[in-house]
Order: C-alpha cells, then sequence, then structure tokens
C-alpha cells in the first residue's frame, strides 16, 4: 500500500509562520509531483503549490512570496513553509502526490492537517 502521512498544522496569529510536511511511502517506484492542495470551510479545494522531483514548482497566486514548497526526493518527502499567514489561509491542507506506482499512476491524497491562522 501507498501512505500519505502530513505532519505539522496548529494555530498561528496572523502574520505568523508555519511550516507542514508530507511523507509518502510505501510501493511507489516514481514521483511525478507531490504538492499541496486546501480546502476552506464551505469552499472548494484548491491547488497551493506543486513540485516535481526536478524541483519545478507551481504556486497559487494567493500564496506566492508567501509560502516555499521543497522536497526531499530521498524521503519522499514535500515541505510547505508558510509565512505572513493570514486568517484566509485557514484551511485543511491535504498532500496530494502523483505517482507511479505497480497499479499505474495514480494521485493519492493525505488525510489533512488543519492549519488556523486566527488572533
Amino acid at each position: 500500500q501507498v501512505q500519505v502521512v502530513e505532519s505539522g498544522g496548529g494555530l498561528v496569529q496572523p502574520g505568523g509562520s508555519l511550516s507542514v510536511s508530507c511523507a509518502a511511502s510505501g510501493n511507489i517506484f516514481s514521483i511525478i509531483y507531490m504538492g499541496w492542495y486546501r480546502q476552506a470551510p464551505g469552499k472548494e479545494r484548491e491547488l497551493v503549490a506543486t513540485i516535481t522531483p526536478g524541483g519545478s514548482t507551481n504556486y497559487a497566486d494567493s500564496v506566492k512570496g508567501r509560502f516555499t514548497i521543497s522536497r526531499d526526493n530521498a524521503k519522499n518527502t514535500v515541505y510547505l513553509q508558510m509565512n505572513s499567514l493570514k486568517p484566509e489561509d485557514t484551511a485543511v491542507y491535504y498532500c496530494n502526490v502523483r505517482g507511479a506506482t505497480a497499479r499505474g499512476v495514480t494521485i493519492y491524497w493525505g488525510q489533512g492537517t488543519q492549519v488556523t491562522v486566527s488572533s
């Protein structure tokens, strides 16, 4: 089986910083990309950032300049450093992995981690 596990999250004040990480494990032959989506109450899940093993990144306009995604290919781990956090960043953040396994190219999701930005 493939496991996608997030860690981090929590409560921070506006303007503060927080980092989350995600590790993919199991029978993954290769990672096509790893990244983060988020979903706030009453809203659709949206892309936050993705990164490929080669280092190509993609950010939502709303987080550019504030969030930084990085990865450790050896650990199949992706990190999201979130700075200058705003209340509107409050959401459940989900790790998303697109990888090649014995079953083909598949998308996997983590269980989500709550990020709350509030005074």
